[in-house]
């Protein structure tokens, strides 16, 4: 599974990719607005520091201005992927950027029927959005699973972003779903390598070495 980092922060950005983990980003209106910058520059120094895809989303509502936002935003870098949303124009504007050769990320997924469509459409990624359906006291999880077995009774190639992830449960869950792609946020990446057992054990390793150098210094 493929992780991304959710975020438009150029710092976290650094540090997840200086951990050799990160396979990509991506953004939304709400992280670049927290950024303070303009939204293209932001995209176009991301996009300098990762080689992966790197997700930036449409404002628009209806198809043409989506495949014009996309038009623009595909000439940021090689690596741009145009986040769209699962309506109906989304639908439209995902078939004539597939024509294009322009990647297309459908967002805000919230159903598997929605799935299904953006697939047939020829989107290259679908984003479910687990967390926000936990919200609403809905398993997020399952949409996950209903999708990934939608897609391999008909070999369909779209994959599979697992989005609005919010603890390291929903990250560990989604491998063992086989999501293609988890994108988390920094705060939650930092948690996955964290165990307190690591901890006391490299405590009790250092205090036991410190022993031993110790004793051999009374000898």
């Amino acid at each position: 599974m493929k992780l991304f980092i959710d975020t438009a922060n150029l710092e976290e950005i650094k540090r997840a990719n200086s951990y050799g983990i990160l396979d990509g980003v991506t953004t939304n209106p709400t992280l670049l607005s927290r950024e303070k910058n303009e939204p293209m520059s932001q995209l176009k120094k991301i996009c300098e520091i990762v080689d992966g895809p790197v997700s930036a989303e449409v404002i628009a509502l209806d198809a043409e201005g989506m495949i014009k936002e996309a038009k623009e935003r595909a000439k940021i870098a090689s690596n741009i992927v145009i986040k769209i949303p699962c309506t109906v124009d989304g639908l439209k504007a995902t078939k004539e950027l597939k024509s294009l050769n322009i990647k297309t990320n459908l967002t805000l997924c919230f159903s598997p029927s929605q799935a299904l469509l953006v697939a047939k459409a020829g989107a290259t990624y679908v984003s479910p959005f687990v967390g926000r359906l936990d919200d609403i006291s809905t398993e997020g999880m399952n949409l996950v699973d209903d999708i990934k077995l939608i897609y391999e009774n008909y070999g369909i190639p779209t994959q599979i972003i697992v989005a609005s992830i919010r603890h390291p449960l929903h990250f560990v869950e989604s491998a063992r779903i086989g999501a293609d792609i988890a994108t988390v946020p920094f705060a939650v990446i930092e948690k996955l390598m964290k165990h307190p057992l690591t901890d006391i054990g490299i405590e009790k390793f250092l205090d036991d070495w410190k022993k031993l150098k110790g004793n051999l210094q009374k000898k």
